[in-house]
């Protein structure tokens, strides 16, 4: 029962992640103070440039 548990939390969690699409910053962070809103953009914005050099790697992979 432990691994079906397991199994439900994870995947069902990353399927459902998977449909709403990308993260956005618009409205994202609620209630919490200044610096912390802070903090997520800075994050969300490595994340992304960090996705943004994994594609340009694999485009200058493929040339």
């Amino acid at each position: 029962m432990k691994v079906r548990q397991w199994f439900h939390e994870t995947f069902d969690d990353w399927w459902f992640r998977s449909l709403i699409g990308p993260a956005q910053t618009k409205g994202a962070v609620q209630g919490c103070d200044e610096g912390a809103r802070e903090q997520w953009k800075r994050d969300l914005e490595r994340r992304k440039a960090y996705t943004r050099e994994q594609r340009e790697r694999k485009r200058q992979a493929r040339l």
